[in-house]
């Protein structure tokens, strides 16, 4: 373990509690100090979400180890019966509670409770959120679903699917579950179940009745989707529809599956994203670098279209769930470039500064690295803050959720651009701070104030990534460096140094300036 100011994933109890939060009628009575109720604000504050987690906590405090912490848990979930009368119970322990080896498992199976006891073995110190939330939905749906129920005849009825994966706090869920129903309902597919996003323990009885499952998000759907085809023998479709060409391929391979036509769903007329990006209006982003990090799915998902629907060169490529190592060393094999696998910021920090990307998608970490050195970014993948849970529909997936990344990752280098343009012609007399708003005609002119020293920003001609030498620059050089592009300034003024020095020289000035250009653009 290490200690860090920052963390992509928590213990694998919070993804036990974002399978909990995501369902219904399912209680989880966690074996916790009192300190771990922390994680109740990332569904409320953060999510937004309109009632607390269904999660009971025992709460024993340090007084409490020296008495009998068992009886504390039992209490708490023969209480948390008795007040939410759950159809399913889910109990387990903390990473602090592990420690003391209290058993929740066998102390609630001693309790006969009349519902089913779902007992959660997650250890704490070699696994995570993710790993944790997949394990619990697992779990619940290896206990819960009803064997015998299967599939009716097909002759006469429309098919059914499964859609597996979507969860509590996860990166657009609610509305990605929209518009893949919207692509199947356009197929002539049903849904029989979403889960664990608002399935209750009777639904996850009847999963069966699906002739076969669509797996969502791998991270929490893929190891229930292993086990419901080794024992039910329905196939799963692992597709993930993010981007034009996979929600084509997504289409293809659900009619193939269903025996449906696709010709309808793959004509939508709602998808701009093709022309878009090859209008004359966003040639100028053909070969921009962009370094992507997030969890696996998304990351891989963002480097199909950042690749082959936006024209844009990759620099960088990872992910921070190590469960999923061998799909994004394949992937970036094919793009080729190292995979990062890491869940320490700081080393993505360092790769995102070696790469000197144009665009950083990411997750909140790479948002902060990114805006403060200066660089467009978006957010592609979980974690998130509270201001990527829109109110809006915003999906990720499907020909509307193409737009949407279209709009998101585009509007960083647009705004990018147009701030180029305001430092380019800041000592111009219309756009100089002396002059008054350019939209009101009878604006006067602002007063100069007086001079304040500088304050370092994260923006503009400041906001330059750190370098390693300290060679002068020239006046007149450092006049013409800002005339670069603030979001690739830090590229330019280091390969420029990096050719002053192995050219002897002992300064920047303008003439170094322009040889270094020529050199670099051979």
């Amino acid at each position: 373990m290490q200690l860090a100011v920052w963390t992509y994933e928590g213990p694998p109890h919070v993804g036990a509690m974002r399978v909990a939060t995501a369902m219904q009628d399912l209680h989880y009575v966690l074996h916790a100090p009192q300190g771990d109720t922390y994680a109740d604000l990332l569904f409320t504050m953060i999510e937004r979400r309109g009632k607390r987690p269904p999660v009971t906590y025992t709460t024993f405090q340090a007084r409490d180890l020296g008495k009998d912490t068992a009886s504390i848990f039992q209490n708490a979930a023969r209480d948390a019966y008795e007040r939410f009368a759950p159809k399913a119970l889910l109990v387990g322990a903390s990473c602090t509670a592990e420690l003391i080896q209290d058993d929740p498992a066998g102390l609630a199976e001693a309790l006969e409770l009349p519902c089913p006891v779902i007992p959660l073995e997650l250890p704490s110190y070699q696994r995570k959120e993710n790993w944790g939330a997949a394990e619990t939905f697992y779990r619940v749906v290896r206990q819960l679903v009803d064997r015998d129920v299967r599939p009716s005849p097909r002759e006469g009825r429309r098919p059914l699917v499964n859609l597996l994966g979507p969860c509590a706090l996860g990166f657009r869920h609610r509305d990605d579950v929209l518009e893949v129903r919207k692509l199947l309902w356009n197929l002539g597919v049903d849904v029989n179940c979403v889960a664990p996003l608002d399935a209750a323990p009777d639904d996850i009885r009847t999963l069966g009745r699906a002739d076969f499952n669509i797996v969502m998000y791998p991270e929490v759907g893929g190891e229930a989707a292993r086990w419901l085809d080794q024992a039910l023998h329905q196939p799963a479709i692992r597709t993930v529809p993010i981007g034009v060409g996979a929600t084509r391929d997504f289409i293809a391979e659900v009619a193939a599956l269903a025996g449906v036509d696709a010709t309808e769903a793959l004509a939508d007329p709602q998808s701009r994203m093709p022309w878009w990006s090859r209008s004359v209006d966003s040639t100028y982003l053909t070969g921009k670098r962009v370094f992507i990090f997030g969890d696996a799915t998304h990351a891989i998902a963002a480097a199909r279209i950042a690749h082959e629907e936006l024209g844009f060169e990759i620099c960088g490529l990872g992910c921070y769930n190590r469960e999923f190592a061998r799909e994004m060393r394949a992937a970036a094999a094919h793009y080729g470039v190292e995979p990062l696998i890491t869940d320490d910021h700081l080393e993505v920090e360092d790769a995102i500064l070696n790469a000197s990307p144009e665009l950083v998608l990411g997750t909140q970490m790479e948002r902060h690295i990114a805006k403060r050195f200066g660089i467009p970014c978006a957010v592609i993948s979980s974690p998130v803050h509270v201001q990527d849970f829109p109110a809006r529909h915003s999906p990720q997936m499907g020909f509307e959720g193409a737009n949407v990344i279209f709009d998101t990752w585009v509007h960083p280098l647009v705004m990018g651009l147009e701030e180029h343009l305001l430092t380019m012609f800041r000592d111009d007399f219309e756009f100089s701070d002396e002059a008054g708003p350019s939209h009101l005609h009878g604006a006067a002119p602002v007063a100069r104030q007086q001079a304040e020293p500088a304050m370092p920003s994260t923006r503009g001609e400041l906001a330059e990534l750190p370098t390693a030498t300290t060679i002068a620059w020239t006046a007149e050089a450092e006049q013409e460096l800002k005339k670069v592009p603030f979001f690739v300034r830090g590229k330019v003024r280091r390969n420029t140094e990096a050719f002053a020095l192995s050219q002897g020289r002992g300064a920047v000035d303008l003439a170094t300036l322009y040889d270094a250009k020529a050199h670099y653009a051979r």
